[in-house]
């Protein structure tokens, strides 16, 4: 929906209604960049690199966000004093840390997803021989450079940072607050299942209101990313100046009429707001939240669950 060429590609030729059929073969166009992106394997191989790829990216997540929170944490509470700072401050530097050293992993896979995405899957009828070859392949064969898969790494960054940022003070303060409240209550058991119902609930929450808000950086990241496959190296950038210099002409006339313009941030969302407005910096707000309330809610349960559940066993081992 945050494409500039959905339109295009996803409504009918009357340009009045979505082409379905379409749209929901193609829900899951992509999924093999991720894989691909772990490990070129197939069958079984392809579903457990796809696994161990999750895991490095959610280990590099939590490993860092645990630890960047302890360590501050510590500091802020040493000795007798009060804390320095509010520990909600403490969770927004913790989860920034650790988003920063996530994206890194994620980019690449990100970037040949969603142009995997927008490409238009050939049909058996297509005299191309690109029509026996897997959306995925075709995606990556775009990529001249292996530079270009980290295109809109800052872009993504600059998503996740505020989204992480409020998502995970949001998190630990609705997660404190219902565990308080089912105590006032008498209700409070300390079990595995109510700390994962407990922290699903805050978890989803938290990030469908951040989702919302973060929606149009969020916009601004996918067009950069889609972009990625036209973006030159800067070894054919040098050359692009020193021709758009021969003919007198600007860099960004030359780019455009061979359509490698690279667009910045700020760039892409005036573009955006001119064509549709404020609203059209919020396109598929909804859709992102209501996945991100689930996603969220399932992923941070079952974290802290298993979190729960490990130091229990933990300590009966060592009662032992």
């Amino acid at each position: 929906m945050q494409a500039p060429d959905y339109k295009k590609i996803y409504y009918n030729a009357s340009k009045t209604a979505v082409n379905k059929k379409l749209l929901f073969s193609g829900l899951y166009q992509g999924v093999g960049s991720i894989i691909l992106i772990t490990l070129p394997s197939c069958n079984l191989y392809s579903y457990v690199s796809l696994f161990l790829a999750n895991q490095t990216l959610a280990g590099a997540f939590f490993t860092s966000y645990e630890t960047v929170k302890g360590v501050l944490s510590k500091a802020n509470h040493a000795g007798d004093s009060s804390p320095v700072v509010p520990q909600a401050v403490i969770h927004s530097v913790a989860s920034a840390t650790a988003e920063l050293v996530s994206c890194v992993i994620l980019t690449p896979a990100e970037v040949l997803k969603q142009n995997a995405q927008m490409m238009r899957k050939p049909t058996k009828s297509d005299s191309s021989s690109l029509a026996s070859k897997s959306v995925s392949l075709q995606t990556l064969k775009q990529f001249k450079h292996p530079s270009q898969l980290f295109t809109g790494y800052t872009a993504l960054a600059a998503r996740n940072l505020p989204f992480t940022a409020m998502q995970f003070p949001m998190f630990e303060h609705f997660k404190l607050a219902g565990l308080e409240y089912r105590k006032k209550q008498g209700k409070f058991t300390g079990s595995i299942a109510e700390t994962g119902i407990v922290t699903g609930i805050s978890a989803g929450t938290a990030g469908s209101i951040a989702a919302w808000i973060t929606t149009p950086i969020d916009l601004v990241k996918t067009r950069i990313m889609l972009a990625a496959a036209g973006s030159k190296s800067e070894a054919e950038a040098a050359d692009l100046a020193a021709k758009a210099k021969a003919e007198g002409k600007s860099l960004d006339q030359l780019a455009e009429k061979r359509g490698t313009t690279k667009k910045g941030a700020m760039q892409v969302a005036r573009e955006v707001m001119k064509e549709n407005g404020v609203k059209g910096l919020f396109r598929g707000a909804a859709l992102r939240s209501g996945w991100t309330a689930v996603g969220s809610g399932l992923y941070l349960g079952a974290y802290e669950s298993g979190r729960l559940y490990l130091g229990q066993r933990r300590d009966r081992e060592d009662d032992k």
